[in-house]
């Protein structure tokens, strides 16, 4: 797949909508077709065809869109909420890996196969550990498509611009010994509220992880807020 130039600044070109151009997709977990090499399901909960929130999720490094599925998926679904996962092309995301372009591409071009296949009513995004990493930097890119970010454990947030204004749901475990609190989770908080972004930050009392709760906390900050 050829990257286009704005992917390189981290722009996403496509958005979905409540009104989907094609048959909307049924209820279960779809490989959307974006290109050779690359992977992304669709997770659709059960229910009537209307337009849902959408959250685009991206796993920690060496991990799998069916491992972000497994993540968040059952959660989400509960909520009436789709699940878009990709995943990386390489062990971890573009930015992370020398700079972006291949993923964010994918990623469009799946939010693009989204927009003809299911009714989305806004659009998150959503990620842990260097996923959460990569959806701060990106959400923030892409403000204007994203309404919000759910950051687990994040390392760290470097947009290449930004765009709108997200609001932003952080939660670190205080005793995470792959990525500090002190260093991560409250640095990459604390900048965020200081550059006058909307924060709520969830410290608690656990390491490296992503669990039920968090995920349930998270998306009722998200589907509750304006």
């Amino acid at each position: 797949m050829a990257v286009p130039g704005p992917a390189a600044g981290g722009r996403l070109d496509a958005r979905p909508s409540s009104q989907p151009v094609g048959v909307p997709l049924p209820a279960g977990v779809h490989e959307l077709a974006v290109g050779p090499g690359a992977t992304v399901l669709l997770a659709v909960p059960p229910g009537e065809s209307v337009a849902r929130p959408l959250l685009v999720f991206f796993h920690g490094a060496g991990g799998t869109a069916e491992q972000s599925l497994a993540a968040v998926a059952g959660v989400a679904g509960e909520r009436g909420v789709l699940v878009l996962a990709p995943t990386s092309v390489a062990r971890t995301w573009d930015l992370i890996a020398g700079g972006l372009g291949r993923d964010v591409a994918v990623l469009d071009a799946a939010l693009a196969e989204v927009s003809e296949r299911a009714a989305v009513s806004r659009v998150g995004a959503g990620g842990f550990s260097d996923g959460a990493s990569y959806a701060l930097s990106l959400g923030l890119a892409n403000g204007d498509l994203f309404g919000a970010v759910l950051a687990f454990s994040p390392g760290f947030v470097a947009p290449p611009g930004t765009a709108g204004r997200p609001r932003i749901w952080i939660s670190h475990g205080s005793r995470d010994r792959v990525l500090p609190v002190d260093r991560c989770g409250r640095r990459v908080a604390g900048s965020l509220s200081a550059a006058g972004y909307d924060v709520t930050y969830e410290e608690f009392d656990g390491g490296h992880v992503v669990t039920a709760g968090l995920v349930t906390a998270g998306l009722a900050w998200w589907l509750t807020g304006s």
